[in-house]
């Protein structure tokens, strides 16, 4: 079993659902991920396995931080910002 960090066990223990996590998880539903993925994967980094240097990040992680940082009208610094401070 994987150890939590003290983050991850203050989360899980707050009794509150914050207007943001309703609107993720809402979001989370009525937005199409798979098909979307399907869509943009063909064209997403097609040969980079087995290529030297950092890998690309995952297709699906990268999809959901542009539509966070489009929802929110955060420029790049802030959104790292905002994914680094909440575990929403």
């Amino acid at each position: 079993m994987k150890q939590i960090t003290f983050a991850q066990a203050e989360h899980q223990n707050k009794k509150k659902v914050t207007r943001r996590e309703r609107f993720l998880a809402e979001m989370n539903v009525l937005v199409p991920w798979q098909r979307l993925l399907d869509a943009l994967s063909p064209s997403y980094y097609p040969d980079a396995a087995g290529k030297r240097g950092r890998p690309p990040t995952p297709l699906a992680r990268m999809l959901r931080i542009y539509f966070l940082q489009q929802w929110y009208g955060l420029a790049d610094e802030a959104l790292e910002d905002a994914i680094y401070d909440s575990q929403a």
